[in-house]
């Protein structure tokens, strides 16, 4: 068939409808941008496949904000070994994120798949918090359904905005725990979308292989989109590229330190020690020696 061939696709992102705009679809092949988290965070398998599936449903979800200063936060947290995984994502798709326990790694679950609902846990709830500049953040809020991050987003879109939605992530991990593939997609239905097309698309997504199945075969984000919409009037609007980002800089950190107050940087100053403080996204380490410190007491 025409997917099966081989070659390596690289990163990318399109926005696209079918149905003359009464389905909103956003997909993406996201292996490069999940390799490299996975190798910052120095991820065992099941931790591995968990990071990536948020870090594509965030830079998915990124692609949905309006103006270029929003930016997206989805944290899910369920009891499991996973300790919590959060993501923040930007319009252009960039994204960056960490999980709480990088090393958690499970026996396979009853379908021989690596069990990220057994190490996100069922006791706790999905949070996606938009921040479009206004004095509070949009916070939705629904429990977790499964913990595979897919099926919770599902749930999200549908119970907290109102909008049928089918989510497919996937990340394959080799035995070396390097990324093989990974990627994923968001098809909502429209207000006034038929329920024929719904039910059409419902069965295509249950007769299909996984989408990282898709992306081994060498197929592109735009061929899984012509595959699973054939006949259905797709219409490639435009494309991004995902990316694993982050804006952290020794700037930054350093209001962060100011921000602990005066008495308790005096401490460490007397003390004469240094500080280390690491970036929770990206692992970076800022220190800060003893006469850093007394610089910034300085300017306080």
């Amino acid at each position: 068939m025409f997917w099966e061939k081989e070659k390596t696709m690289s990163d990318k992102l399109i926005r696209a409808t079918a149905q003359n705009g009464m389905v909103r679809i956003f997909g993406a092949i996201t292996t490069e941008l999940v390799g490299e988290a996975v190798k910052i965070h120095n991820c065992a398998a099941t931790a591995a496949a968990a990071l990536g599936r948020m870090l594509t449903a965030g830079s998915l979800m990124g692609a949905m904000l309006k103006a270029e200063k929003d930016t997206l936060t989805l944290q899910i947290s369920g009891g499991g070994e996973a300790k919590g995984i959060v993501v923040t994502a930007y319009p252009n798709a960039k994204v960056k994120g960490y999980i709480g326990n990088p090393e958690v790694d499970l026996p396979a679950n009853d379908k021989g798949k690596l069990d990220v609902g057994g190490a996100v846990g069922l006791n706790g709830n999905l949070l996606v918090i938009r921040d479009m500049g206004l004095k509070e953040p949009y916070v939705g809020q629904v429990p977790i359904y499964t913990g595979e991050i897919g099926d919770d987003l599902a749930y999200y879109f549908t119970t907290s905005e109102q909008t049928p939605s089918a989510v497919g992530l996937g990340v394959l991990v080799d035995k070396d725990l390097s990324i093989s593939a990974a990627g994923g997609f968001i098809i909502q239905m429209m207000p006034g979308a038929s329920e024929l097309a719904a039910d059409l698309i419902t069965y295509r997504l249950e007769e299909i292989p996984s989408i990282t199945e898709l992306i081994s075969k060498g197929m592109s984000i735009e061929e899984i989109l012509e595959y699973i919409f054939e006949d259905m009037d797709l219409n490639i609007l435009d494309s991004l590229t995902p990316e694993f980002e982050c804006d952290c800089s020794r700037e930054r950190v350093e209001k962060a330190l100011i921000s602990i107050g005066r008495k308790d940087l005096e401490e460490i100053y007397s003390e004469g020690k240094e500080e280390e403080i690491k970036c929770h996204f990206c692992n970076t380490s800022y220190i800060f020696s003893n006469k850093d410190i007394g610089e910034l007491l300085e300017r306080l």
